[in-house]
């Protein structure tokens, strides 16, 4: 199967490459860029895409490629795209000029294409792209000739077809870029030759035979499910291939949506008929952590930690009544697994990664069947497996849950106020027929009180903030231009409704520069 890889370079969007690659059919995987020329040779690209980055090429420790990468890529014929900082290193590393400008873009910018035999094909000759840099191309080297400028950046695109060497400074894979999708199909089918090969319709079968290879017919697995799509789905997956010798591992953490628990033991229990699933209640233990902590950070660890102790405890139970247990399963999909392996040295931290490791003392064998592939994808797959598609379509919610909804300190009457407002919220959304269009929707409890009259009464209480976003990619989101008339409904409903709030405000910002979830 053919293979192209991403050589990240601390990109945010590093991600979004490779699934703009996988939905066009081609097999993608994410690699460092200091990766041994020996190592990729052994992984056998047929293309490879140079990542952005927030690094500037002349920094003394901004990522470099092996000087032995560009011999190696012309003598065996592999096509080379370098994606803003990528287009960069490869100027720099063959005798460019990179120098910064004082005339910086950012945003949507009006690309003229100067030759359309290539990586423009079929493209119109001005093209709305997505710009996001301060250096510039101010020399290319020998070999090399302009494809495509801006009206402040003279050398937008560049390419040396006797080596198949191409370099964008804006970002093709984003969907700003009105037609960055033809773009990429211009390189990964004409240039690079790629089959579309990758395809999920086989992955099921397939994967259900690798897994009753793997755990053999008489070893038993443990997961700890939590009622999220990528959880489900490695349940059910699982559950197809080695049936009742699965234990799930549901640990209620007080921080759920309201009556979350109790849907999920009868979506497992009652609907798909899974006989070891077994339910602990840990609201106590876990609120009696968090008791006074505000730091979201500290939050995030006391939450994953006392996770951990309490799963780690019914384990150990279940190992004492099953000997033959020798796997743990994780819902992990491919982001985590790169994301946790640290790809890039460069990549800039936005936020502490929620997957902590395992004691060692539990000694069980890791699997992790959806570990290469990308929440789409799972979705794809879940719904294949007969998941209900509410469960299946259902909004990412976050690990640490509610407790990054309820901005500061958290306790048992905060979280119940923040859940019968969410309750609203989304039975709102989908009266209105929009949750499917919406990334997120969800909210925010503010541990700020004001002022309020309710009949003859004055009131002082919190502020319920409303998050719905829109997005493809969770790289950027756009805030949601909800019907006023929903959100005047939905509001008047919050404030009537639960007490606790007199007051709904609208978030109206992005990401960037804001982040999705508020903690």
């Amino acid at each position: 199967m053919d293979k192209i890889f991403i050589m990240d370079m601390g990109s945010q969007y590093s991600h979004l490459i490779a699934r703009r690659v996988r939905e066009l059919g081609i097999y993608s995987e994410i690699i460092p860029y200091n990766i041994s020329i020996s190592d990729l040779m052994f992984l056998n690209p047929k293309g490879i895409i140079l990542s952005g980055g927030p690094s500037s090429v002349y920094e003394e420790n901004s990522p470099k490629l092996e000087k032995s990468f560009y011999e190696y890529v012309k003598t065996q014929g592999i096509p080379v795209l370098g994606i803003c900082y990528g287009l960069h290193l490869i100027i720099h590393q063959l005798g460019g000029k990179i120098d910064p400008n004082n005339k910086k873009e950012y945003g949507k910018t009006e690309l003229d294409i100067l030759e359309f035999d290539s990586l423009f094909y079929s493209l119109n000759k001005e093209e709305i792209v997505w710009m996001s840099h301060g250096d510039q191309i101010s020399e290319i080297p020998a070999g090399f000739k302009t494809l495509a400028r801006t009206k402040n950046c003279p050398i937008a695109a560049f390419g040396n077809e006797e080596f198949n060497i191409y370099g964008v400074q804006f970002h093709p894979e984003v969907v700003h870029t009105a037609r960055g999708t033809i773009m990429l199909k211009n390189f990964i089918y004409n240039i690079v030759g790629a089959k579309k090969e990758w395809k999920l319709n086989s992955w099921i079968e397939t994967n259900i035979e690798s897994i009753k290879k793997e755990i053999g017919p008489n070893n038993r697995v443990i997961l700890g499910l939590s009622g999220g799509v990528d959880s489900s789905v490695c349940a059910v997956l699982l559950h197809n291939a080695i049936g009742d010798r699965l234990h799930c591992i549901f640990v209620n953490n007080g921080l759920l949506r309201k009556n979350e628990d109790l849907e999920v033991q009868k979506q497992f229990k009652e609907k798909l008929n899974f006989k070891n699933f077994h339910y602990i209640d840990a609201e106590r233990l876990f609120l009696e952590r968090l008791k006074g902590v505000d730091d979201p950070e500290e939050k995030r660890k006391i939450i994953g930690h006392t996770f951990i102790e309490v799963f780690e405890n019914k384990t150990l139970e279940l190992e004492t009544e099953h000997p033959s247990i020798k796997y743990l399963a994780q819902g992990t999909i491919y982001p985590d697994r790169v994301e946790t392996a640290t790809t890039s040295k460069n990549a800039a931290k936005i936020k502490s990664h929620h997957n902590l490791t395992l004691p060692e003392n539990m000694k069980l064998k890791i699997i992790e069947p959806l570990k290469d592939l990308y929440k789409d994808e799972v979705r794809k797959i879940g719904k294949q497996l007969g998941i209900e598609a509410e469960l299946i379509d259902r909004h990412p919610f976050p690990g640490p849950g509610l407790a990054v909804r309820c901005v500061g300190a958290i306790d048992k009457e905060k979280l119940n106020i923040l859940r019968e407002a969410d309750l609203i919220l989304l039975e709102e959304i989908r009266k209105a027929g929009i949750y499917n269009d919406l990334w997120q929707v969800f909210c925010v409890l503010l541990p700020v009180k004001t002022v309020g009259v309710m009949g003859d009464f004055r009131t002082y209480e919190y502020i319920c903030a409303i998050r719905a976003v829109e997005s493809k990619d969770v790289m950027t989101a756009s805030f949601a231009k909800l019907d006023w008339d929903l959100l005047e409904k939905i509001g008047t409903r919050i404030i009537n409704e639960v007490k606790g709030f007199n007051r709904v405000v609208y978030d109206i910002s992005n990401k960037p520069p804001s982040t999705i979830e508020y903690e």
